[in-house]
């Protein structure tokens, strides 16, 4: 077995054993406390630059399937693990977590103490880090490290969107059109629409508003994606643009995001973020407590308990998290209170688990029925 070093950019060091690929990777140092989907989270867009640690000990045990993946590639910078699995032991399974990551050229590391790794960054807040099987110096491995981009300024959503808009069916009788931006969206994500009656373009993240309009759209999402908001300008002049419209509106994760920063508010770099599946949300508009899944960074500076008047209605804070109070979702209403959009900073698609949220689909489809072109065309 290859050695291999990691080293963080403030020097602490951990060694172990090459898994997956061999070679040097950078990226930021985060954590995902899931205990499953580990092969959800690899595939995740939104891990695009990330080098992730897995808290949960013992990771691949359930090998690696065609069905499961959330994109066509694995997106993680680098993957650390403590325990993984020697035999994979799933019906399902087709070759084993090693393989996959070996045939991608995703380089990691095994054999580290994921429980000291994860204490420090919960201490010291998210960081760089470089994974190496070349190199057994930490001090020159500690200089490329601290060479490497950071995540904050990143605009990463055109690094990891489609090149050419296509288009998921609706399940049975269509019902409506949405047009979803695609910033490292998760094929879960469309799915969930079209078994609702919703066609789904999805569209390059580089689309312009008459790039929207020309599907004709009965709403408008924005999906989850990596990077930092506040390096993201285009997409949120199409969002203003649509809002404008009173196109109906649905974001998700940076989606949420990206609609904080349209309305005027802020976002800001958490410590170091939520990864998991198993975050206490709560919906204030209906009290009811959520476990959710999560993989954000960045967070929306909205004020909680207020309602800020903005050029296109009343916005909110519609969720909490229960576990900081990080701001977990925003809705937009017009002066008569009719609800014009709303977003959540988590995943109600979660293919991995847990399904709590997906309601707020349903929701989206109430908005549709209610304010959208086909909902006028409807009632006319």
């Amino acid at each position: 077995m290859t050695d291999a070093l990691l080293v963080l950019e403030d020097g602490r060091t951990f060694r172990g054993e090459s898994f997956g690929a061999e070679g040097e990777t950078f990226g930021e140092a985060v954590f995902a406390t899931a205990m499953t989907g580990y092969q959800e989270t690899l595939t995740d867009p939104s891990y695009h630059r990330q080098v992730v640690v897995m808290t949960a000990p013992h990771i691949g045990n359930t090998g690696m399937n065609d069905e499961d993946p959330e994109s066509t590639r694995i997106w993680v910078a680098g993957y650390v693990v403590r325990d993984p699995a020697r035999v994979p032991s799933n019906w399902r399974s087709q070759r084993t977590l090693d393989e996959e990551l070996k045939a991608q050229g995703v380089v990691g590391i095994s054999g580290v103490d994921t429980r000291a790794l994860t204490r420090h960054l919960r201490d010291r807040g998210a960081m760089r880090v470089g994974i190496s099987t070349r190199s057994t110096d930490p001090e020159a491995l500690l200089a490329k490290v601290r060479a490497s981009a950071e995540m904050a300024g990143s605009e990463l959503s055109s690094e990891v969107s489609t090149a050419e808009a296509y288009v998921i069916p609706a399940q049975g009788e269509k019902r409506f059109t949405v047009a979803a931006l695609d910033l490292g969206i998760k094929d879960m994500t469309p799915y969930r629409m079209s078994e609702r009656g919703v066609e789904v373009h999805v569209l390059p993240a580089t689309s312009t508003l008459e790039d929207v309009l020309a599907v004709q759209p009965d709403g408008l999402f924005y999906s989850n994606g990596p990077g930092d908001p506040a390096a993201t300008t285009d997409q949120i002049v199409l969002l203003q643009q649509a809002l404008e419209r009173d196109l109906p509106y649905f974001g998700i994760c940076f989606g949420n995001q990206l609609f904080g920063r349209a309305l005027g508010f802020g976002t800001y770099k958490l410590k170091y973020g939520h990864r998991g599946i198993n975050q206490p949300v709560q919906d204030l508009t209906t009290g009811k407590v959520e476990v959710t899944a999560h993989n954000h960074g960045f967070a929306v500076d909205a004020p909680i308990g207020e309602v800020v008047q903005t050029p296109y209605g009343a916005a909110a804070v519609s969720h909490v998290n229960l576990n900081d109070d990080c701001v977990e979702g925003l809705e937009l209403r017009d002066a008569d209170g009719a609800l014009k959009g709303f977003s959540v900073q988590y995943h109600p698609e979660a293919a991995a688990g847990p399904h709590d949220a997906a309601y707020l689909f349903d929701r989206f489809i109430d908005l549709l029925e209610t304010s959208s072109p086909a909902a006028e065309r409807n009632n006319g």
